[in-house]
């Protein structure tokens, strides 16, 4: 037995570091065009960061060929002193190796650096109660001078804001805040029916539209090609989307990854469990 709906969580604002995830980056001068054609979202906004004309941060995805999800990206551009152009992806910690090994195979002759450094950086999320609204003017850090700082959530402004912080500093916290474990968010985020990751999002598996990745902003249909663009293009262009990711709250506990959902009465099979938490 499922309830589609019911009042959220609302507690007071909640940070905490997401140790499911690690950092990669990327450096040289065609950082931006070995980007722009792997990934779906258009990684051309980040560039002219210091004249204001331009996002701070974008979620985006990485497909196969045939338009099934491999890999989620949150990329930053970070400011630094001199014309370095320096891209961050905030990316699923338990692929990480795998991620640089694939990345590293289409780099090609393009002059880009690749290089896994999640010891020295970490991600957080800030997220609960009135967070979305209450990081616009962060606190300063020591770690201003590169532009280390909360950055509101590309995908939905209920998510709040999220963070990439050298590993040897404490972010900036506000008045309220309660330091959590990751779990917290995890359930925050499953009630929001916001998946993360290649584990929550079968790798090799997925099609991003139902995993609803263009209402997460992760998808751009004015940017061209990218690999696998073709199959996600059709499907959006068509308008039909067969089966779709939502959150649900079963009255039982028991549910686990895998379980089958069935509707009461008529005894078929409407779903499966992809994610289960609390």
């Amino acid at each position: 037995s499922v309830s589609f709906s019911w009042k959220y969580h609302l507690p007071s604002p909640m940070a905490c570091l997401l140790k499911t995830r690690s950092v990669i980056r990327f450096r040289g001068p065609e950082t931006i065009k070995f980007l722009q054609g792997l990934v779906t979202n258009d990684v051309r906004s980040l560039e002219n960061l210091a004249e204001n004309r331009t996002t701070p941060s974008l979620y985006a995805a990485m497909l196969t060929p045939q338009g099934r999800f491999l890999y989620d990206f949150f990329l930053y551009r970070m400011l630094h002193t001199g014309d370095r152009m320096e891209i961050y992806a905030d990316v699923d910690k338990g692929v990480v190796d795998e991620l640089v090994a694939t990345l590293k195979k289409f780099r090609l002759r393009l002059k880009v650096d690749i290089e896994n450094v999640g010891e020295d950086f970490s991600c957080w999320q800030r997220f609960g109660g009135n967070a979305s609204d209450s990081c616009t003017r962060p606190e300063k850090s020591e770690a201003d001078s590169v532009a280390w700082k909360w950055i509101r959530d590309p995908r939905l402004p209920c998510l709040g804001y999220r963070g990439m912080f050298p590993s040897n500093i404490t972010p900036p916290l506000f008045e309220g805040d309660e330091m959590k474990d990751e779990e917290d968010y995890v359930l925050y985020r499953l009630e929001r029916g916001v998946a993360e990751g290649s584990t929550e999002i079968p790798k090799g598996d997925a099609i991003p539209l139902e995993y609803n990745l263009v209402g997460l902003n992760a998808i751009s249909f004015d940017k061209g090609c990218y690999v696998g663009q073709e199959l996600v293009a059709r499907t959006h262009h068509r308008g039909v989307v067969r089966k779709r990711l939502i959150p649900v709250r079963f009255a039982r506990e028991g549910a686990r990854r895998g379980s089958e959902v069935i509707e009461g009465g008529t005894g078929r099979r409407v779903g499966i469990v992809t994610t289960a938490a609390g």
